[in-house]
């Protein structure tokens, strides 16, 4: 079993940043992919970004250019810099793990775009 925790949400203004983190109970080199979903209230999830076990990396159209996600396998831990934060990325975001077998989820950080 795996379990993932986000951190990293807050409330930030227009054009600001955020980093958020995804701790993993287990050793995540051997997870196939792992990425971020987010989903607004009254919206349908929304696919952000996700990093291959090869470090390849894509991204939702919407935040293609702002955000960058990456892992570091040292710590167990991934992460998605947010980067000209809009008003529209304001969303609950979460983080998942694919495996061979399954996915994981963890249970989301809020994320407020606000001025």
């Amino acid at each position: 079993q795996v379990q993932l925790v986000e951190s990293g949400g807050d409330l930030v203004q227009p054009g600001g940043s955020l980093r958020l983190s995804c701790a993993a109970s287990g050793s995540i080199f051997r997870f196939r992919v792992m990425g971020w979903y987010r989903q607004a209230p009254g919206k349908e999830r929304e696919w952000v970004a996700f990093i291959t076990s090869s470090d390849i990396t894509n991204y939702g159209d919407s935040v293609k250019g702002r955000f960058t996600i990456s892992r570091d396998n040292a710590k167990n831990t991934g992460h998605l810099q947010m980067n000209s934060l809009k008003p529209e990325d304001t969303a609950v975001y979460y983080c998942y793990v694919e495996t061979d077998y399954t996915t994981y989820w963890g249970q989301g950080t809020q994320v407020t775009v606000s001025s």
